[in-house]
Formats: structure tokens, C-alpha cells, sequence
């Protein structure tokens, strides 16, 4: 497995993150080539060597021909992005990260995500950050994004609601669950866009993970700090063990005054909220009441959005929660073409071998109903399409592409 390591030690910005990808050997003309895929005029990328205290890394600059940072809405930035011809895996990430963003500023502001106003980070400079991340760790073939502790600086910065402290409320919202730090350093280290990126995409934080390091890489911020290099490091390696690991929250409430039909609709928010696995147990409680125990999945970093779904959606009055490691499989997600229409599925390696094919079930569903044939005849097509792909080959051994992480 690919593992990508930020370590964070002078904090993090969307600009940052473009540096260090190319750095760490995206070519600008690849990473350009993706950010024109949103279909948005006057967006442009430049990139050049620079002295950050004792070291050097790369500075990428976006050059846009927007004016001022103008008032786009969530619905906005998604419209850009769903009409854009980008890659599956890097228009999902974007969303997700928007939508994050959204979810943290509706919270400081006491409103909902979809009335936020977007300022700085509604910019066409933060768009090209957000996707050209998304796309480039997708072009590095990182599979696994691991985060340092965030130096998140000190003091006070100027924003668009007037003078905040560092780190400003946006960012700090985004910080839950992720292991941040305050230091001397009298400015803004962390930015939102920065932030939001690698808490959205990274599967754990802290020291760096094994692996057996094949590039560090450099990403320079704007600004050459007096005394503090201003670099985020990129530390790019292969795994050494057969399996991928990495840390879930499980959140978990038991439940037994509520109508049973109402867990379905709670699942589906779960999962829109980006929960990784919704299950639910029966159990039977005091006094032999019958109850259910909901268990999710989530990422560390989205842990409270999903606790508050928990509690918004159920009649439960807590939730309880813990970090577990898991290993998981390396896998990849492909579309395959069979008699009735595509199938996604899913398939996943062990020890070289491919050892998992999973047609996804909702598009095995719609087929069969719009073909009016049995659901297993579907299943079994996209199965076979599936196994007489290419040679298969562990995705970790192919540096090509990303593999998301459903």
C-alpha cells in the first residue's frame, strides 16, 4: 500500500498541500491538467523553487482573474464540480471536502450548510486547491493519507466576519477529533481550506506510520517565517505489511423507544454524512425490553457530524464513542459494462491475490428492474466482467491511481 505522510510541523494551506504533490513528483502539467477538467476559465498554476528558513521546497501559485472573494453558496461550488468532467474518486473527495467546509462554517454561524456563504474558500483560488489535491494524490497513486498533530500557530488573523483568534472558528470546527496544537508563531499556520482537505482524506493522525520511504517532499507557504521553516512535509512510502491499518471512531447508541421504521431513514443520513458502515443489533435490555444497539463506522475526523445525526434522527438522548484500529484490504473500485448497463464493483486483495469481488447492489437493483430480470442474473454478469478485467494486481503495485476508501 502507497501511504502518503503530512507531517505538519508549520501547520497546513491548500497551496502547501499543490507543493508538496508536485515536489513530491506530480508534474505542474498534470495537476493543471486536472483543474482545467472544472471547466472554469482563467485558473492557472505556476510553480517555483524557494528558500523556506534553511531548506527549500516548492511554492505553487494559482492565478486566477476573479477579483475580491466572492459569495458562493454550497449548491454553488457542487454545481462547478458535478458538470465538470473530473474523475469519479477526485469529484467525490471535492464534495465531501466542500461539504465539510459547509457543515463547520453553518456551525459557528448557527445557520444550515446550505445557506452558508462561502468567502474565502468560495474563491476560484480555493476551488483549484480542493480538486488539484484531491486529483493530485489521486496521480501519486497515495492510497492512504496519514496526518502529524496540525501546528496551528498563534494570535489573531483578518477575516471576512472581521478579527478572529487563531485558529479561526471555521477551523477550529474542522479540528474535532484531529490532534492540533497552538505554538508561538504570531499568525495563521493552519488555513480552512488546508485543514479541511487532509482531515476529510486522511485515514489516521500521528507519528508517522511503517513504511519504507521512497521521497520526501516539500511544500513552501507563502510567507518565509523568522526562525521556522515554512514547509509542509510530504514523506511518501510503501507499507510493509500485507495489510492496510488504520483507526475508525465507533459510535454506538442502544435504542428502544423508537419506531423501527425510522432506522432506515437514520442509516441514510449516517451515510451521507460520510459514515463508513452502519449496522444495527438486537438486544434485549432491562425489565426484558427489546432494543437495538446502532453501531457506525466513521472517520475520527467526522465523528461529531455523525453523533449529531445520531441524535438529531433517533430518540436516543446519548452516544457513546471510541477510536479502534482496523486492517483492511487494498482495494479498488472499477465499472464494468454487462448486458443490461454498468455495474460498479468492488474488488480487494490479499497477499497479491484478489480475493474479494463485490457488484454494488444498488446498481445490480436498478438494472434488473429496468430489464424486469432477476437481481442474481445481474450479480453474476458484473461479477464475470469483473474477473475477466486485466490481469488482476494488487492496486497498491499500481502508483497510477488512487483507491478510494468506500
Amino acid at each position: 500500500m502507497r501511504i502518503g505522510y503530512f507531517d505538519c510541523f508549520s501547520g497546513v494551506s491548500g497551496d502547501m498541500i499543490l507543493g508538496a504533490l508536485v515536489d513530491a513528483g506530480l508534474a505542474l502539467e498534470r495537476l493543471q491538467a486536472g483543474i482545467a477538467a472544472l471547466g472554469v476559465p482563467g485558473i492557472a498554476l505556476s510553480a517555483e523553487r524557494v528558500r523556506r528558513g534553511a531548506f527549500t521546497g516548492t511554492l505553487v501559485h494559482v492565478h486566477t482573474d476573479e477579483r475580491g472573494h466572492p459569495h458562493r453558496h454550497l449548491a454553488d461550488v457542487e454545481a462547478i464540480l458535478n458538470q465538470a468532467p473530473l474523475p469519479d474518486p477526485v469529484r467525490f473527495d471535492a464534495v465531501r471536502i466542500f461539504r465539510r467546509l459547509a457543515e463547520a462554517e453553518a456551525g459557528v454561524h448557527g445557520t444550515t450548510p446550505d445557506r452558508v456563504h462561502f468567502h474565502e474558500v468560495g474563491a476560484l483560488d480555493a476551488l483549484a486547491d480542493v480538486v488539484g489535491a484531491a486529483w493530485g494524490i489521486r496521480e501519486l497513486g497515495l492510497e492512504r493519507l496519514s496526518v502529524s498533530a496540525i501546528n496551528l500557530g498563534g494570535g489573531f488573523v483578518q477575516a471576512a466576519h472581521g478579527k478572529m483568534p487563531v485558529p479561526a472558528p471555521g477551523t477550529a470546527a474542522l479540528l474535532a477529533g484531529v490532534p492540533a496544537y497552538g505554538s508561538e508563531v504570531p499568525m495563521e499556520l493552519a488555513t480552512p481550506t488546508g485543514v479541511a482537505v487532509l482531515t476529510t482524506l486522511a485515514r489516521d493522525y500521528g507519528p508517522m506510520p511503517t513504511m519504507t520511504v521512497e521521497r520526501v517532499s516539500y511544500g513552501a507557504g507563502q510567507r518565509d517565517l523568522e526562525g521556522q521553516a515554512n514547509l509542509l512535509r510530504l514523506i511518501v512510502g510503501e507499507s510493509s505489511a500485507a495489510l492496510g491499518r488504520d483507526q475508525v471512531a465507533v459510535l454506538e447508541a442502544t435504542i428502544d423507544d423508537m419506531n423501527p421504521q425510522f432506522f432506515e431513514p437514520l442509516m441514510e443520513q449516517l451515510f451521507r454524512a460520510g459514515a463508513l458502515d452502519v449496522a444495527l443489533t438486537p438486544v434485549i435490555m432491562k425489565k426484558s425490553r427489546p432494543g437495538t444497539v446502532l453501531t457506525a463506522l466513521v472517520d475520527p475526523g467526522g465523528a461529531d457530524r455523525c453523533a449529531a445525526v445520531i441524535l438529531r434522527h433517533s430518540t436516543t438522548l446519548g452516544v457513546r464513542s471510541h477510536l479502534a484500529s482496523r486492517w483492511i484490504l487494498p482495494r479498488e473500485v472499477v465499472t464494468v459494462t454487462t448486458p443490461h448497463g454498468e455495474v460498479r464493483v468492488k474488488r480487494a486483495w490479499l497477499d497479491g491475490r484478489l480475493s474479494v469481488v463485490a457488484p454494488e447492489f444498488d446498481d445490480c437493483r436498478r438494472l434488473a428492474q429496468a430489464s424486469a430480470v432477476p437481481i442474481q442474473v445481474v450479480f453474476d454478469e458484473a461479477r464475470r466482467a469483473a474477473l475477466s478485467l486485466d490481469e488482476p494486481r494488487d492496486p497498491a503495485e499500481d502508483q497510477g491511481a488512487a483507491v478510494p476508501h468506500p
